[in-house]
């Protein structure tokens, strides 16, 4: 997009997968079959599109240095993924993934910000304009390390802490947002953009 001789960087969303677009899953979703959406997820992700949205996954997929799944079996997993999603009349733009284990002392397993700051290189925005959904406290850190603006949704792992345990996280992660689902975080987030398009 170009506005005079300038080019517009994109409006951007920064997902995870596990918890936020699928069930998660304990033992890692290692084939198709297993990768499972929430309800609502697809078609939320979809009406993002639709709205002039470009959603972009960064997730930790430890598994793979854990040698629970290989490439091939990861590939197969998001390509089901986008089908699923093609289906729902929705999109993502890209699939970034930490393959690492902790033990690796990587740069993009998420708490540290390397693949969200590969995201924001990759499309030349400025993560202080980009939300990124979450459903873990690592992955809040991981999105105020980087400069993103933090949402949690409470359809995966975060759906199983006390409300004492949630205050916890969003005091060491200030400025959170707190949805139900990622349904709901796209309701909130077009709301805003209709309440900020209808000001004088």
């Amino acid at each position: 997009m170009k506005r005079g001789n300038a080019v517009q960087a994109p409006k951007l969303i920064i997902l995870g997968r596990d918890g936020i677009l699928n069930r998660f899953r304990e033992d890692h979703v290692k084939e198709p079959d297993e990768w499972e959406p929430i309800p609502g997820a697809l078609e939320a992700v979809a009406k993002l599109n639709h709205a002039g949205w470009h959603v972009v996954l960064a997730t930790n997929q430890s598994g793979i240095g854990r040698g629970m799944i290989d490439m091939a079996s990861i590939n197969a997993v998001h390509l089901h993924m986008m089908k699923l999603l093609s289906a729902a009349g929705g999109r993502l733009d890209a699939v970034f993934f930490c393959p690492h284990t902790p033990e690796d002392q990587c740069a993009c397993r998420k708490p540290l910000p390397g693949m969200m700051v590969e995201v924001g290189q990759r499309y030349g925005v400025d993560l202080k304009n980009v939300p990124m959904v979450a459903d873990t406290l690592r992955d809040l850190e991981a999105a105020r390390a980087a400069g993103c603006l933090p949402h949690l949704v409470r359809s995966g792992r975060a759906a199983l802490v006390t409300e004492a345990e949630l205050a916890q996280w969003t005091a060491a992660v200030p400025q959170t947002a707190v949805h139900d689902d990622l349904a709901a975080f796209a309701r909130y987030l077009l709301q805003r953009d209709a309440a900020a398009k209808a000001q004088p």
